[in-house]
């Protein structure tokens, strides 16, 4: 073997698992009493084995256990001294509360949030601004409740929805919850809990008016688009002037009606502003509560949305979830959670290290060498090297050559 410095003593995925160390999880599996029923498979083993499993691409339990079997000699690192057989796993993914898992990733998060800051943010709105949107995994329909319309020959998925809210300066989620596919995306709101003056941002189809007037009464500032058939009474409309850009179409105040708990009849004071999208030659209707934004910037709060899709995007693409390696809902989510947690302790590596490679790249680095002996440092300046080199060459005449 290479006796050069680039080797070190544990492989990557003990370095990965050392941003989430065993000591670390002691609390949570103390807290969430995940081990008082379980003598073959402990929580920090099922972890690590779960997180195996999502950082390597498995497809089932047999490739999760034929995986770590290979690295025998070598769980010392994990600290680990047996693989778990695959009834014991599938056991335990069935019977250990996936939120356990949850609070895995809520302790990471909260331990790595200044790491994964983003300095070039704006402050002011957008440190206060959190997004809120959702994505669905394909079931089996017996897991499951379907959604969607049905098919021309009847055939429809089940699914698993999760309902994500992230912080718009991290980009990474502060609250998670799972339902079937078919359930209305406005329940999640019940479980928003913000500080007076926080700033949050959703699709329509979260636009639920009894919950923006709860939002109203805490001071909590909302962001979303106003429903093709909303029926409101305007009241007034602002002259817009010189300054006002020319997207603007119109910045008015609305009446909204709506039923109460009660199932009286109340109205709601909003602020609607119609937006012309020139790139996209399109009209958008915004509503908020907020009354002292510049319309520009309400627009543009809207627009940052598009980092949860980014999100979900980077979760999708990098880590295999359309196969689960469980056939019930509570072992789907913990697979979906150690996801999460991946995606989470892959970000801190990709920033710490100031690697200018895609995270997508990073993470198939990784998942190549997880066994490797190498650095994590040292591989990913070694790939930002060979980049830096293949840069300075010049094409000419078919051939690559070095620039003078």
């Amino acid at each position: 073997m290479n006796k050069g410095n680039n080797f070190v003593g544990q492989h990557i995925f003990s370095q990965i698992l050392s941003l989430s160390s065993r000591n670390s999880l002691k609390q949570v599996f103390t807290k969430t009493q995940s081990d008082k029923w379980y003598k073959s498979i402990k929580s920090w083993d099922h972890y690590v084995t779960m997180m195996f499993a999502v950082l390597s691409g498995c497809t089932s339990l047999r490739e999760i256990v034929m995986g770590l079997e290979a690295f025998e000699g070598k769980l010392n690192h994990l600290n680990m001294t047996n693989v778990p057989p695959r009834s014991t796993l599938a056991d335990a993914n069935k019977n250990r509360d996936s939120s356990v898992f949850s609070k895995i990733y809520e302790e990471l998060s909260t331990r790595y949030r200044l790491n994964l800051s983003d300095s070039t943010l704006p402050q002011g709105v957008l440190s206060k601004l959190f997004i809120i949107d959702s994505t669905v995994f394909g079931l089996f329909k017996a897991i499951l409740k379907t959604s969607g319309r049905s098919s021309a020959d009847g055939k429809k998925k089940g699914g698993i929805k999760k309902n994500t809210m992230i912080k718009a300066t991290s980009h990474t989620p502060v609250l998670i919850r799972f339902n079937a596919a078919a359930d209305n995306d406005q329940q999640f709101l019940k479980y928003v809990d913000l500080p007076e003056g926080s700033y949050l941002t959703m699709d329509k189809g979260y636009n639920n008016y009894k919950q923006f007037a709860r939002f109203t009464e805490k001071g909590i500032f909302f962001i979303t688009r106003q429903k093709d058939n909303a029926v409101y009474e305007s009241v007034s409309e602002k002259i817009l002037g010189k300054d006002t850009p020319q997207a603007v179409l119109k910045d008015e105040i609305i009446h909204q009606t709506y039923k109460d708990d009660k199932n009286m009849e109340q109205t709601l004071e909003l602020r609607r502003i119609a937006w012309w999208d020139a790139q996209n030659d399109r009209a958008y209707e915004f509503i908020t509560n907020n009354f002292d934004l510049a319309a520009i910037t309400v627009a543009e709060i809207y627009r940052y949305r598009w980092q949860i899709e980014l999100f979900f995007k980077k979760l999708k693409q990098n880590f295999q979830l359309q196969y689960f390696v469980g056939d019930n809902q509570n072992a789907i989510e913990i697979q979906i959670w150690c996801a999460l947690i991946a995606v989470l302790l892959l970000t801190v590596i990709h920033q710490y290290n100031k690697s200018k490679m895609a995270f997508s790249n990073v993470a198939t680095l990784l998942r190549i060498h997880l066994a490797g002996y190498i650095s994590i440092k040292e591989l990913l300046a070694l790939h930002n090297k060979k980049k830096a080199r293949k840069s300075k060459t010049t094409a000419y005449d078919g051939g690559l050559f070095p620039s003078q």
